[in-house]
């Protein structure tokens, strides 16, 4: 065909295109189509089997009698789209929740109409949003959720816990706190840990959780076995389940870390020589398994442990998810009515926590429920605080030492000096050998320290690191114990 017939297909395709979508980039320079009026948007170079802006591009052009167009009329339409999209301004794209106008926050209900809920504290509604407040990228697992339940009065959520075998009430207070955070899109949630013995409904526990988020196609899975498989996964959703863990290796512990709290990876762009493709995530992060061993200091900081119970009665798996997918409007309702009331409270943030915004949710939920969700929290570090001390015997060592300090003393000796000292107290009398992974060197054991500071800390022993004229020292202190508030007689 000669270039004279060609030029007007492509005129064709631009003047349709640009007639019935919005074209937009993102920071990473990916140019996404918005059909007007509607909130889902497509990379325009996508080239997925179903649902692509090519295909949907082709089909609308079809049906609106504009005619077939070949390949190479589409590529070079949609190349000259994609440069003057580049002039465009600037918009995010978000996966199932999103910020909104005037403090609202979005939930996409995964629906082919766009219809969505805004969250308010004054309440919420089920909307289409905007395509210039919210625009929605979906993938594959973006399930879809029912229309969730109106005047619920709460009872989606005796519902739930009637469903799930939480072993306390601490715990259910937790997961109810979990999942108000994970409807919020800016805010880290720390990653509940779904524990107890062979056949306590772990990892049914933990896919109606998730189910409640992220639709009945939402289900947990196996944790990859390299990062760069993790990431993705995590990047193509909003809730990352990973199931039946036995054994957390240093690098899954640090890459959990960067799913909770948010991380950057860049990778070399797929045939190029110097670009290079940005991937930003941080996402709620949900954990099963029986025992996972040794937990790193840091992550135990991120974690939630919720401990379950064997049920005393039975039921049939399609029985129980049966139930369970009759009542999800309802706990969907009732879950965005209990958000709406912890937004609208107001509490102090905790300054003594690490992830502080989950703290201050627990603290809004408390003055919306009075369920004692902090305190639950502050225990079940706690608790974690004990798990990793049981399972490091430097971190033992450590407190064993500082045992015999009297209050309010401080110690300063150079790292190597620590490592003698500590080795030796270790050792003892009769010389046993130091186990495998003790520190060898002193920067290994400075280093061992300061991951386990925020621990120690935890435990009533301060770690800090200074510098004298001639050398670096660690210092450790006890300091006193906190003297009780002083009684005031009366008097009469």
């Amino acid at each position: 065909m000669a270039d004279d017939e060609k030029n007007p297909a492509r005129e064709i395709i631009t003047d349709y295109a640009q007639a019935n979508f919005r074209y937009f980039r993102t920071t990473d320079g990916t140019v996404y189509a918005q059909k007007n009026g509607h909130p889902v948007a497509r990379p325009i170079r996508s080239q997925g089997t179903t649902g692509s802006h090519r295909q949907e591009l082709m089909v609308g052009l079809f049906r609106d009698g504009c005619g077939v167009f070949n390949g190479t009329a589409l590529k070079e339409a949609l190349d000259l789209i994609e440069a003057l999209a580049l002039d465009e301004d600037v918009q995010p794209t978000h996966i199932r929740v999103a910020p909104g106008f005037d403090g609202a926050t979005w939930l996409d209900l995964g629906r082919d109409d766009g219809k969505s809920v805004r969250i308010h504290p004054t309440g919420w509604k089920i909307l289409t949003p905007d395509p210039r407040e919210v625009c929605w990228r979906r993938t594959q697992l973006t399930g879809e959720l029912p229309l969730p339940a109106k005047d619920t009065d709460g009872k989606g959520i005796d519902l739930l816990m009637q469903l799930c075998n939480f072993a306390s009430a601490q715990g259910e207070s937790l997961t109810l706190a979990w999942l108000v955070g994970c409807l919020g899109p800016s805010a880290p949630v720390p990653a509940p840990f779904l524990t107890g013995p062979q056949g306590a409904g772990k990892s049914t526990a933990g896919r109606m959780l998730v189910r409640i988020i992220e639709g009945m196609s939402g289900d947990l899975r196996r944790a990859p076995k390299d990062e760069e498989n993790l990431i993705t996964a995590v990047a193509a959703g909003w809730v990352t389940a990973l199931d039946n863990l036995s054994h957390l290796g240093p690098d899954l512990s640090d890459l959990m870390c960067c799913i909770v709290t948010g991380a950057e990876t860049i990778k070399r762009a797929l045939f190029s020589d110097g670009d290079v493709y940005r991937s930003r995530y941080r996402r709620p992060l949900l954990l099963t398994g029986i025992d996972v061993g040794v937990i790193r200091p840091d992550l135990a900081e991120r974690l939630l442990p919720l401990r379950l119970e064997r049920p005393q009665v039975r039921r049939t798996e399609a029985e129980l998810w049966a139930e369970f997918e009759e009542a999800l409007p309802v706990i969907l309702g009732s879950l965005l009515d209990l958000t709406v009331k912890v937004r609208a409270a107001q509490a102090d943030i905790p300054t003594d926590l690490r992830m502080a915004d989950f703290a201050h949710l627990c603290a809004q939920l408390d003055a919306a429920t009075g369920l004692g969700a902090l305190n639950a929290y502050r225990s079940s570090l706690d608790d974690l605080n004990d798990d990793v001390i049981e399972g490091d015997l430097l971190a033992q060592t450590v407190l064993k030492h500082a045992s015999t300090l009297a209050p309010g003393a401080e110690i300063r000796m150079t790292s190597a000096e620590w490592l003698h000292c500590l080795t030796q107290l270790y050792t003892g009398e009769d010389f046993r050998p130091v186990p495998k992974g003790w520190p060898t060197t002193g920067k290994v054991l400075s280093d061992r320290l300061k991951r386990l500071q925020p621990t120690l800390a935890a435990r009533g022993v301060l770690v800090d690191w200074g510098r004298t004229s001639s050398a670096r020292y660690v210092e450790m202190t006890r300091p006193p114990a906190p003297q009780p508030p002083e009684q005031h007689k009366s008097m009469f």
